[in-house]
């Protein structure tokens, strides 16, 4: 549960992806437990749902910061910030 709160508030520095999978199987191995024990089911739940949000987080902040990149690629070389935030605002708008 612990890794995938973590994975959760990381996942939109592509951190959370990676902690995801991992809390991911950890929470499955620990539904398997608490199936076989009795205790725990619901800690087990909650880290395979937090695991499971990070790692969607993670590909949709992926799938945004690519198709920023994409839109925007005219204006990676700009002289000053003042450029280059009119340069995406104009790629970005359809100006």
């Amino acid at each position: 549960m612990v890794l995938g709160i973590i994975s959760l508030i990381t996942s939109i520095f592509f951190v959370g992806g990676p902690l995801g999978v991992i809390g991911l199987v950890l929470g499955v191995v620990a539904l398997i437990k608490a199936r076989r024990t009795g205790v725990g089911r619901g800690m087990s739940v909650t880290g395979l749902l937090t695991s499971l949000l990070a790692i969607v987080v993670s590909v949709v902040v992926a799938v945004l910061l690519a198709w920023y990149a994409d839109h925007t690629q005219k204006c990676y070389r700009p002289d000053s910030f003042q450029q280059y935030r009119q340069c995406v605002h104009q790629q970005l708008s359809g100006v």
